[in-house]
């Protein structure tokens, strides 16, 4: 186990930002942390990235002795900020003298990290006259620079159009060989793309931790949309295996049924209302499905 969280708690005077969360991360792994606006997101990866002093609860690094454990963590904020006047070369040996990386090492580490992310021909270009895209690229960077044991990345493609969402999404997955990866999203697509582990907060309070497949499996349930040609609103409720009703318009509905073989039962009983059946399609629960499912738990 590389880190284990017990007990993070986070207040802000009457505010509880962050409700003693617990759970670990495991070498190797990338995980995802979604939740709305407001769960305590950043709040969480800034405590974990040292940025952040927590109200109570632990952090530890497994091997690390020392209280101090940047020295182990990349970190991308949600907004990286740069020295505009600066080319992306002065500002990665500028943020390597920070972080001591060794002189020796630094301008052969530089190279490398800049051909990674696709810089290497804008290397001595100012980073005033950059796109978002290519700024996100170089706030990765800065990231990887010292080679860290874990790397947090806080909404790292919520601002990026869809070629410099593709592109940040296409680092991470090679990263994901290399090193430990958390990061914060809301947009579940990207999650289901890059990680195998999921933690959603919301309200500040941890309401899943497990793999992708595992959340998956436990909200799976069969979707059922449904149109006919006559209104059909009232006349499921008398069923008790279906559940979840949606309404979509007078004709067409959408819920889920928690027993599939009942199936004959359903058709007999929209048979006996008289209705006429023009669509019935099955649906499989997405991420979002399940997503929304434990937000409302």
């Amino acid at each position: 186990m590389l880190v284990t969280i017990k007990d993070l708690t986070k207040n802000y005077k009457e505010h509880t930002a962050v409700k003693q969360i617990t759970f670990s991360i495991e070498k190797g792994r990338c995980i995802a942390l979604l939740g709305p606006n407001g769960a305590g997101k950043t709040t969480t990866l800034q405590m974990l990235a040292g940025l952040l002093a927590p109200t109570s609860g632990k952090i530890e690094f497994e091997g690390c002795q020392e209280k101090d454990y940047r020295t182990l963590i990349g970190f991308l904020p949600q907004h990286p900020s740069f020295f505009n006047w600066m080319t992306p070369k002065e500002f990665l040996q500028f943020v390597g003298d920070l972080s001591h990386v060794p002189k020796k090492q630094l301008t052969k580490r530089i190279e490398e990290i800049l051909e990674f992310v696709s810089l290497t021909e804008v290397k001595n270009k100012k980073i005033g006259g950059f796109s978002g895209g290519m700024k996100q690229r170089l706030g990765l960077a800065q990231a990887l620079l010292h080679e860290p044991e874990l790397l947090i990345l806080d909404e790292p493609v919520s601002a990026l159009d869809p070629t410099g969402r593709r592109d940040v999404l296409h680092l991470i997955d090679q990263l994901k060989n290399q090193m430990t990866i958390i990061f914060s999203t809301h947009i579940l697509h990207d999650a289901e793309q890059v990680c195998e582990e999921i933690l959603m907060l919301k309200d500040g309070s941890l309401k899943w931790n497990g793999t992708l497949d595992s959340l998956k499996i436990e909200f799976d349930s069969l979707a059922i949309k449904l149109q006919t040609d006559e209104a059909i609103k009232g006349v499921l409720e008398k069923l008790d295996f279906i559940e979840n009703i949606e309404y979509l318009d007078l004709t067409t509905v959408k819920f889920t049924m928690h027993d599939v073989a009942k199936n004959n039962v359903l058709l007999q009983h929209l048979i006996s209302q008289n209705l006429t059946i023009v669509h019935f399609e099955t649906v499989k629960d997405s991420l979002e499905d399940a997503y929304m499912k434990v937000m409302k738990r």
